[in-house]
């Protein structure tokens, strides 16, 4: 087993994160870019909103698939296959002429990014030992974050300048690069026993995860947590190109560097879980993350900035905490567990774009704010009901060592 400390974790542990940072890069190119899309094909905030949830859809649904192939042929083997897929989605992107074909290259995209997305915390789980694993899942969401930065700013900047077919093409040339980049680094499994023939196996899997209360609820956690997320931030890159801000798209693409408290608090997340309760620091980063939605109320460049320090890293922390819940408290098929989580999560990102985005449509930011209220309200709800459901049994800080 890969233990902290050693050249094979931070051999293993960068591989996987730098996976993790163009995963996400790829996920959220468009998504600021969504105001100067909606004028260029000249539809709806809630249509243009395809471009991102057509991927975040797309990932969803091929989720579970990616991850029962994983049992079959192995973790490493399924992460390789789906970076080397990025490249050339995105030269076949340019083609597109449409929203229509362009969202469609979109869920194309969505699909192969779930490979290394549904598989790579299971890869950790088997090859890494209890105390390095809480350790590199808070390192490997804090590379989502970083990624999301990124991807999102560089989206926002190239687009500007040389429209979204640039951003794509600068794009496409990173991922080949990364993907060779991993090749070399990531290591060999040493603990994976493959599953072949057992279709009938997986599928019962994915039945008693979702039977097991402890892990359906972290589950729809995550989801709720990941609709609020991300959609309040596409609502605000619309909020800021608006009278009476006027932002250019590039500069309102510099809310995401917002996102850096979030990475901050995902590595925290490891620490936490050494010492406290998993589902109370859930609890936590679902209050500070709601704080700072009601911040963002105040009409204030300012106050926006806060209210989004304040959402990132709430949500980030409560993401890290149930995402490591679900891969600890699995006990057979991880790969599958862990991606039924990222199923329920990315799906409800996906819906709460059409959800939140409509709000704004119609009602503006007090819309918004009320409909994310509501979700607040049942994200707490589904905290209360898992903590309830463990208290005094498995919910107890995840141990650094071995049980």
């Amino acid at each position: 087993m890969i233990d902290i400390q050693t050249t094979e974790y931070r051999r293993a542990s960068f591989a996987l994160c730098l996976g993790s940072f163009l995963i996400f890069c790829n996920l959220y190119l468009f998504q600021p870019m969504l105001p100067l899309m909606a004028e260029h094909f000249s539809v709806s905030a809630t249509q243009v909103n395809w471009l991102v949830a057509a991927a975040t859809l797309a990932l969803a649904v091929t989720l579970v698939p990616w991850a029962v192939w994983s049992e079959r042929i192995g973790r490493r083997l399924v992460m390789l296959i789906s970076l080397a897929l990025l490249p050339a989605i995105g030269f076949m992107m340019l083609t597109a002429e449409s929203l229509l074909m362009l969202s469609l290259s979109r869920a194309l995209m969505g699909a192969a990014l779930a490979g290394f997305a549904a598989v790579a915390v299971a890869y950790m789980a088997e090859e890494f030992t209890p105390r390095a694993l809480m350790l590199a899942v808070g390192g490997y969401i804090s590379a989502n974050s970083l990624g999301g930065i990124a991807g999102r700013i560089s989206g926002g900047f190239l687009s500007e300048r040389y429209g979204w077919q640039g951003a794509v093409v600068c794009m496409a040339v990173f991922s080949l690069l990364v993907a060779i980049a991993i090749y070399f680094l990531l290591p060999e499994q040493r603990n994976f026993r493959p599953v072949k023939g057992q279709l009938r196996q997986q599928t019962y899997s994915v039945l008693v995860h979702l039977r097991t209360p402890e892990l359906w609820q972290a589950m729809l956690i995550g989801g709720v947590n990941f609709a609020l997320f991300v959609n309040l931030y596409s609502v605000m890159g619309f909020r800021l190109v608006a009278e009476p801000y006027s932002v250019p798209v590039s500069w309102a693409s510099m809310i995401f560097l917002c996102y850096l408290s979030g990475t901050v608090s995902a590595k925290l997340s490891g620490r936490w879980t050494q010492r406290f309760s998993p589902v109370l620091g859930m609890v936590l980063g679902t209050g500070v993350s709601a704080l700072g939605m009601w911040v963002a109320w105040y009409e204030s460049v300012v106050a926006m900035v806060i209210g989004l320090l304040l959402i990132s890293s709430g949500s980030f922390f409560t993401h890290s905490l149930a995402y490591g819940w679900v891969s600890q408290r699995a006990k057979t098929a991880k790969a599958t567990a862990t991606a039924l989580y990222l199923v329920h999560y990315y799906a409800g990102g996906s819906l709460g774009g059409f959800y939140l985005i409509g709000c704004w449509q119609y009602f503006g930011w007090t819309g918004v704010i009320a409909g994310g209220s509501l979700l607040y309200a049942l994200l707490g709800g589904l905290c209360y009901r898992l903590y309830a459901g463990t208290e005094g049994s498995s919910d107890a800080p995840l141990s650094s060592e071995p049980r």
